[in-house]
């Protein structure tokens, strides 16, 4: 089941908070885990088992971890045997088919092995599991004792699908008790039909310029179009992704927790770095503090900040999907952040920033090439189009008629994607408070009615990070 689906929307959602806030305090928990169990098997119902015996091992890892009067040695063991059974589940299911296909590929054997279908959110939860078991084992929280809240946490359908990574420790006082103020409740439901409009409104139809600039033959492909094409991607991916987590943030809300934010407007970003610090940011939160820091981060050397920055990318990749062009991406990523650390940084700070801005989302846009084919051939080829070394011209009559159908939502995609609608909302409240009530209203009533008009009428309704 999927947030921007109607079933969900007009089915799920309504009965599940009507039974939270209609049988008492006392069985808000038990309905919660009960609509998040059912959440998971309406899509995973083979998995919902996995996911209660995933449940119940890492519970109990989590207690054991939490004694006091165990010995280091005993302590360490139950973690290792936490990081096999989280992490091989994961390698199982999300990796097993890469691993036998690239040793086939190596040997030169035919192998037609059937590889496991992947639980939906795995890469999700197995990070918000590991974090848990983790910091138990640090002594930065105290374990869950009771099963309930514990799978609550592993489970929570606001963001078990799509994130963001949630830590323990976050939401721990409100496992026990929450209150929901009408305010919040109507906060997280602007919120959430914000993340309805993004991921519908914007992701899908930006989306559909892609699908048809990928769908085309490569000679077919102007410089110009390919451009745009590729463009399209990073905002549909954009949108598609911080739409979820916005809805996942709203939904949170709507049951009283908080989660953090996951995304902060990462195209206005003027350097890689600061593009990754603000994308997907529970994610790298994850890496920094799970895997680079342990490993010496960069106080330790050159060498070693090499290495280390190797690593984290390496696995941040292969996070993402399956497949070694995901690598690929995200070693890109990495060689271009370890350069700025090195000493592009000191160079790049100078310039205006415009020209700082035009640097960070040309070398964005060229990543996404690597993220979104699997093919190394059909990456190379569409760079070598993108940089006029093939023999496409660089503008063309289908192209102008595209692009004209889409340059109005390029234009409303491209300010939101920017602070500045969220700052002239609040400017408009400053002068008109009155008007900016029921303006309000009336904006997030037409949000709803267009997305849900969108979702009756399309069957274009795909979810790019469903895969991971």
């Amino acid at each position: 089941m999927v947030f921007s689906s109607l079933f969900f929307l007009f089915a799920f959602l309504p009965v599940t908070i009507l039974l939270y806030y209609s049988l008492g305090n006392y069985f808000k928990n038990i309905v919660l885990l009960i609509a998040s169990l059912f959440f998971y098997a309406w899509g995973e119902s083979a998995y919902v088992l996995l996911m209660c015996s995933s449940i119940l091992i890492n519970y109990y890892l989590g207690i054991e971890l939490g004694k006091d009067n165990i010995s280091i040695q005993r302590r360490k063991l139950l973690l290792t045997i936490g990081l096999i059974f989280d992490l091989g589940c994961l390698v199982y299911f999300k990796y097993f088919g890469m691993i036998i296909n690239t040793i086939a590929s190596v040997g030169g054997w035919n192998l037609n092995l059937t590889t496991p279908a992947l639980p939906i959110g795995i890469s999700f939860y197995t990070f918000q599991i590991l974090s848990y078991l983790i910091d138990v084992y640090k002594k930065k929280i105290k374990p869950q004792k009771n099963l309930i809240l514990c799978a609550i946490y592993i489970t929570m359908f606001p963001q078990l699908v799509a994130g963001p990574i949630v830590n323990y420790a976050d939401i721990e006082v409100s496992l026990y008790s929450r209150t929901v103020t009408f305010n919040k409740f109507n906060s997280g439901m602007r919120r959430f039909i914000c993340g309805l409009a993004k991921k519908v409104l914007l992701a899908n139809n930006i989306g559909l310029l892609w699908s048809e600039v990928k769908s085309m033959p490569g000679t077919e492909i102007s410089v110009l179009m390919s451009w745009a094409g590729i463009s399209a991607f990073a905002l549909q991916i954009y949108f598609d992704f911080s739409g979820y987590s916005d809805m996942a943030i709203g939904l949170g809300k709507m049951f009283g927790f908080t989660f953090k934010e996951n995304f902060s407007y990462p195209y206005i970003s003027q350097s890689i770095s600061e593009f990754w610090r603000r994308w997907h940011i529970s994610l790298g939160s994850f890496f920094r503090e799970y895997v680079y820091i342990p490993l010496g981060g960069s106080h330790a050397g050159k060498v070693k900040l090499i290495c280390n920055l190797f690593v984290v990318w390496f696995l941040t990749g292969l996070w993402h999907g399956a497949s070694w062009n995901f690598v690929l991406w995200g070693l890109y990523f990495g060689i271009l952040i370890l350069a700025e650390k090195l000493f592009l940084q000191k160079i790049i700070i100078r310039w205006p920033k415009a020209v700082r801005h035009i640097y960070l989302l040309t070398f964005v846009v060229i990543g996404w090439v690597f993220f979104e084919f699997d093919n190394i051939n059909d990456i190379l080829s569409f760079l070598l189009i993108m940089f006029g070394m093939e023999s496409n011209i660089f503008l063309d009559s289908i192209s102008i008629t595209k692009l004209n159908s889409y340059v109005l939502l390029y234009i409303v995609c491209i300010i939101t994607a920017t602070p500045w609608s969220k700052n002239l909302s609040i400017l408009f409240k400053r002068t008109h408070c009155n008007i900016y009530k029921l303006a309000v209203s009336v904006y997030y009533c037409l949000l709803m009615f267009f997305s849900t008009a969108y979702m009756v009428g399309s069957t274009y309704n795909p979810f790019i990070y469903f895969r991971f």
